[in-house]
């Protein structure tokens, strides 16, 4: 609204302040509209932290539930390996594995293959044309590498190490003569080198296609060789140190070649993984019920009312979650969560009672597993009938942004009509003001007149 200067100079009647009075009265509305405006904006961030402490809530009621293929009692079910030996070998385990005992004898570590020539010995030509080196390992494919004429031993390493062959090449210099040193890059008896060298180059052979069992002076300096171990007298062997498949659900590490071997003991926890599932989602739960008694309360002392006091949308997510934890969701003695040390406290929070809670799975771990699964799955469940697109909680949050946007175009269109109300309230003034100056000033000359009048007739 604009600031009035001008009315009243002609006048001298302070009629700026009188428009501004009546401008006051007349935006009444609009000071009515802008603060409900206040009020629905603050409902909905009252709205979305409700939403925002009720999605965690569903987040750690998620985790509760077993993953696609797999059941209750493997997904809270967590397993930890112990060897006898660390340093022969060592292991994990994870998905699939059973606690057991395993011997482990007659450890053969698995190797790369690897060969040394002499700069000498391969008798790199000065005269002809450039090379062509074919490098194969194992059962992969042949890999070309073009070496040129007069190159160094170790632009020849280079040129092998920026191809695709699944070898490396070093140089090594004994103060004597340069040692050019192939390691296949992966270990296994399978995985021998073969090179085959163009015509001029053939010092480079070793199991050339033309005679696959001859290394050609090239010394062998470790073989290429598989792991073998036998487990519980069964003879398990690998192209790596490392075994993946050989105990369903165990990786195991062979770090040193033993007769005697070692031992590895799998054990199973049923209560760690689960504990701390439910320890997450009662902290959800907690935070999710303080929000929500805190927005709806009214503190006598201060004198304010929490940001949905009052509202239904908070009174029915309330109700929900409250159904929600009480709802029987088992069979037998594990029915509900205060059947597994889960219990409601005075102030409307959970706590988790872990003795209670290690003796039920003492007693049925399976049960216990299949409880909390369901218990996740029904909160996962009634949480999205308040959180999701089409949610109770969603759709008031969308109703409260589309009346803020209604009552910015009421006051948009409110605001227009005070404008041109204070315009014709200037124009009215304005008229007055001339029409009042107009009168002092003939006032003020017939006072001039009759006073000159008074004289001459005194003089007189």
């Amino acid at each position: 609204m604009a600031t009035i200067t001008s009315l009243g100079v002609g006048s001298g009647l302070d009629l700026g302040s009188l428009v501004s009075g009546l401008m006051e009265a007349e935006k009444a509305p609009l000071t009515a509209l802008q603060s409900k405006q206040k009020t629905v904006e603050s409902r909905i961030s009252a709205l979305g932290t409700l939403k925002s402490v009720l999605s965690a809530l569903q987040a750690s009621a998620s985790a509760l539930i077993p993953g696609t293929g797999q059941t209750a009692s493997t997904k809270f079910s967590t397993f930890a390996v112990k060897s006898g030996d660390d340093s022969i070998a060592t292991a994990t385990a994870g998905s699939g594995a059973a606690a057991a005992n395993y011997s482990l004898s007659n450890i053969t570590l698995a190797s790369a293959e690897q060969f040394r020539k002499s700069e000498t010995a391969l008798g790199i030509p000065s005269s002809g044309s450039n090379g062509t080196l074919s490098i194969k390992v194992g059962s992969g494919d042949s890999v070309d590498v073009s070496v040129a004429l007069g190159a160094s031993l170790t632009d020849i390493a280079k040129a092998i190490n920026s191809s695709t062959a699944k070898l490396t090449a070093s140089v090594i210099n004994d103060g004597t003569n340069k040692h050019l040193v192939l390691t296949a890059k992966d270990s296994g008896a399978s995985n021998t080198i073969s090179v085959t060298g163009s015509t001029g180059w053939e010092g480079f052979n070793i199991r050339s296609s033309s005679a696959p069992a001859d290394t050609n002076s090239w010394i062998s300096q470790q073989s290429a060789v598989s792991a073998s171990v036998d487990i519980n007298g069964l003879t398990v062997t690998s192209s790596t140190n490392t075994l993946t498949d050989a105990v369903s659900g165990v990786t195991i590490n062979l770090l040193k070649a033993s007769t005697t071997g070692t031992s590895l003991k799998v054990t199973e926890d049923t209560t760690t993984s689960i504990t701390a599932a439910l320890n997450s989602f009662v902290t959800a739960y907690n935070t999710a019920a303080t929000s929500m008694k805190s927005q709806g309360a009214y503190n006598a002392t201060t004198k304010v009312a929490g940001a949905l006091q009052g509202d239904a949308t908070l009174r029915s997510a309330q109700s929900q979650v409250s159904n929600l934890l009480t709802t029987r969701y088992g069979t037998g003695d594990l029915q509900t969560l205060s059947d597994i040390g889960i219990a409601l406290q005075k102030d409307g929070t959970l706590k988790l009672d872990a003795t209670k809670l290690n003796k039920a799975l003492t007693n049925n771990a399976g049960a216990v597993g299949e409880l909390v699964a369901k218990v996740g799955t029904g909160f996962k469940t009634g949480l999205g009938n308040l959180i999701d697109a089409t949610g109770t909680i969603t759709s008031a949050s969308e109703s409260a942004t589309r009346m803020v946007k209604e009552l910015g175009k009421r006051q948009e269109a409110m605001q227009t009509r005070l404008d041109d109300i204070e315009a014709r309230y200037v124009k009215k003034f304005s008229a007055l003001d001339t029409l009042i100056a107009g009168m002092n000033q003939t006032a003020s000359s017939l006072t001039s007149l009759l006073s000159n009048l008074s004289n001459n007739n005194n003089n007189n």
